[in-house]
């Protein structure tokens, strides 16, 4: 079973230099409950349908299939909210951090996340780190679409 290994950060954004070019995301969710979900998301040219279950932040399963472009718009359009985002790579030593800028209703939150092969696995944080939130579920994208940063 595919196994994600995810932690999440907030930023210091002002120690932050973003690189020029991200990647804009576009996604939904079809269904959400504690411990699964489904996930539509377009990301630039392509499409993926995603399924994650456990209720685990740090660690869940996650499938993910790439889906037809029609296919993802048409999913989108039954959701009932969406995620705008774009999302900046920075590589680090043999890993990678991913930077979501939030946009709409989530403006202004911005989250670093790294996905990592075991959760002992060591790493070194940028000095743009502030905090982990990785056990904070507020900030799982599934939350952000029922419960929108700006309205905290």
């Amino acid at each position: 079973m595919p196994l994600e290994i995810e932690r999440k950060f907030l930023i210091k954004p002002n120690l932050l230099d973003l690189p020029k070019e991200g990647q804009k995301l576009i996604q939904g969710y079809i269904w959400s409950d504690p411990d699964k979900s489904l996930r539509i998301r377009i990301a630039g040219d392509q499409s993926f349908l995603t399924i994650k279950t456990g209720n685990n932040p740090l660690n869940r399963s996650e499938f993910e299939y790439q889906i037809p472009m029609k296919d993802a718009q048409d999913l989108l359009v039954l959701c009932d909210s969406k995620i705008e985002k774009t999302r900046f790579v920075i590589p680090q030593n043999n890993l990678f951090w991913e930077i979501d800028v939030f946009e709409g209703d989530n403006k202004g939150l911005i989250v670093a996340e790294i996905e990592l092969s075991s959760e002992n696995e060591n790493f070194e944080l940028p000095q743009w780190i502030d905090r982990e939130v990785t056990n904070e579920s507020k900030f799982l994208n599934v939350e952000l679409i029922k419960h929108p940063f700006s309205k905290w």
